[in-house]
């Protein structure tokens, strides 16, 4: 009696068996073998049929001609994000010149635009991670957010910095051409600040040296991405990232930074028109005045401020905007909560006199 030569199964266990001329194949094992090729050729070959396919589908998905301008882009931020008017324009604006950037036709002008990869400065719960995530489901590309106090210097425990494309693939069903288009959020930047503002002979492994692990992915380069992420290893196959294109926004919490501000601030009081320039400062936010220069007495190496070229700063929450954010977002938390209680068919509503309470105990926590 016949039977695969896979599987082993005899032709009464199968639907259907495929003679060759020295062995057999039951319809099972030939749709697994199928798919087996598939993933290998995608993975392998970004110029296979499959992964074409993909990429045409991905280039229809995203119109270029349509690209929401940065008004628009602005008011949906508003719809989710309370307050920060200033991070909205500035993140608005480097966004929309990042995707009209890459839809621009081929010109032999001469003339070549750079990437708008944008920091945010501002402190923990401000809506950092918030408004990159916005955008990126307003423009329906992959995105993923990324800790860099995971990441280590290559050869030591942690993750190489080629991690995060492997996640930006993963996100993107490892569709080359919308990896290569998409947004990476890298949070807590200023987890990896030189530790001291000497470089010394003792290797900064998860500080400076992350740093300068970075400056090409930031910049524009091909990148060897290992697909299932993990530590390179010599005989392993990689899927080249090409991340000219890829937008990096990195936000950071930077604590203490406001005494650099106030110092710099300080050192120019010379003659009488100075002093009065000084007394008009808001001394209850100085991360409006936050400059390259603070990023580098804090800790970041030149080269990479110098590829983050888009700053801006997050205010601190008061009061006004603490309320605000229980009820006037499309995702707040008394919409939500509301929902949750829908759900067991339950109506519930708040009185004004309680959100009041909510905000006082947030505002003492």
């Amino acid at each position: 009696m016949r039977q695969c030569s896979f599987c082993g199964r005899s032709e009464r266990e199968v639907a259907l068996l495929i003679n060759g001329i020295n062995g057999c194949i039951c319809d099972e094992c030939a749709e697994q073998a199928h798919m087996i090729v598939q993933e290998q050729t995608e993975m392998l070959n970004p110029g296979s049929t499959v992964q074409r396919q993909k990429q045409e589908k991905s280039e229809k998905s995203f119109d270029w001609n349509h690209l929401p301008k940065p008004t628009q882009i602005k008011a949906n931020l508003d719809e989710y994000v309370i307050g920060q008017d200033d991070a909205k324009r500035y993140l608005s604006v480097a966004v929309y010149n990042h995707y009209k950037r890459i839809g621009q036709q081929k010109a032999d002008d001469g003339v070549e635009i750079e990437k708008s990869n944008v920091i945010m400065v501002g402190p923990t719960g401000t809506g950092k991670t918030l408004l990159a995530r916005t955008i990126a489901r307003m423009l329906d590309v992959p995105f993923t957010i990324v800790d860099a106090t995971v990441f280590t210097e290559a050869g030591y425990v942690g993750e190489d910095v080629e991690s995060i494309l492997t996640r930006l693939l993963q996100v993107a069903d490892y569709d080359l051409e919308a990896t290569q288009r998409g947004i990476v959020f890298v949070d807590e930047i200023d987890k990896i600040a030189r530790k001291a503002d000497n470089p010394s002979i003792t290797r900064d492994v998860s500080g400076e040296g992350v740093q300068q692990g970075l400056l090409k992915m930031l910049e524009g380069t091909v990148v060897n991405v290992p697909p299932k992420g993990g530590r390179k290893h010599p005989d392993q196959d990689y899927i080249h990232v090409d991340t000219r294109n890829i937008l990096f926004i990195c936000g950071g919490a930077f604590d203490g930074i406001e005494r650099k501000i106030a110092q710099r601030l300080n050192t120019h009081v010379v003659g009488y028109n100075s002093v009065q320039n000084v007394s008009r400062l808001d001394r209850n936010n100085l991360m409006k005045y936050i400059s390259p220069q603070d990023l580098k007495a804090y800790g970041l190496i030149p080269e990479i401020i110098g590829r983050l070229p888009v700053l801006t700063y997050l205010d601190q929450l008061d009061r006004k905007a603490l309320r605000a954010i229980l009820t006037e977002p499309k995702n707040s938390i008394i919409r939500q909560q509301e929902k949750l209680f829908a759900m067991d068919g339950i109506s519930l509503s708040f009185d004004n006199d309680a959100l009041e309470y909510m905000v006082d105990k947030a505002v003492e926590y």
